[in-house]
């Protein structure tokens, strides 16, 4: 069994030019899923895991989360879409299909 039962990954990347994920809010969304796991006492050894990435080379479709070890990858506009991947894929395993890219 892995160390996590998932991880998630959500870039942070901030670029000189062009979009990047951070420009669209990525590290307060990050910070919100963090605190919100930790909230529902789901975040630790053994569950989940939250964490900042460099640029995962997505930017055109930012920002960008990805979850292991499924390989899910999603695209987010706000907290609501953050809600609901942890709802439905973090707590239910039931991937998000509408945010998915």
């Amino acid at each position: 069994m892995s160390y996590f039962q998932k991880h998630v990954f959500f870039c942070t990347n901030q670029r000189e030019d062009g979009q990047s994920c951070n420009d669209c809010g990525a590290q307060k969304h990050r910070d919100y899923a963090k605190q919100r796991c930790k909230e529902l006492g789901i975040h630790g050894a053994g569950q989940v895991r939250i964490n900042s990435a460099g640029c995962l080379d997505r930017c055109a479709e930012g920002p960008v989360l990805v979850i292991y070890p499924e390989e899910t990858w999603y695209s987010y506009v706000d907290q609501e879409d953050i809600d609901e991947i942890i709802s439905e894929h973090l707590m239910n395993n039931r991937p998000v299909e509408r945010l998915k890219i």
